[in-house]
């Protein structure tokens, strides 16, 4: 898919991310700029893990709303693209997500 590598990632995150709130938006922007997989689905399911990560390395209380939302949407965004890319990868994609996601 063009616009996939890691040139094309932010443009691609920008594209399909309008209309989030700005506060989330630089959220899930901040964990995905940390990251350098070399496919845009792995980048932003990276990102989305390192989100995860911080919310439950945090006491559980409001202040990590936002980052459970990036996460989220960083999952969502990742699904999106492996569906994009390789429509016929997606649920096995999805599966390992949630295995990952799992054992963290």
């Amino acid at each position: 898919m063009a616009g996939g590598g890691l040139t094309g990632t932010p443009v691609w995150f920008d594209e399909h991310s309008l209309g989030a709130p700005d506060p989330l938006r630089e959220r899930a922007a901040h964990y995905l700029a940390a990251r350098d997989e070399p496919e845009l689905a792995e980048r932003l399911g990276a990102a989305a893990g390192a989100a995860l990560r911080q919310v439950l390395a945090q006491r559980g209380d409001r202040a990590v709303a936002l980052d459970l939302l990036a996460a989220d949407a960083l999952v969502t965004l990742a699904l999106k693209a492996r569906a994009l890319e390789q429509p016929a990868a997606l649920a096995e994609f999805a599966a390992a997500l949630l295995t990952r996601g799992v054992r963290r």
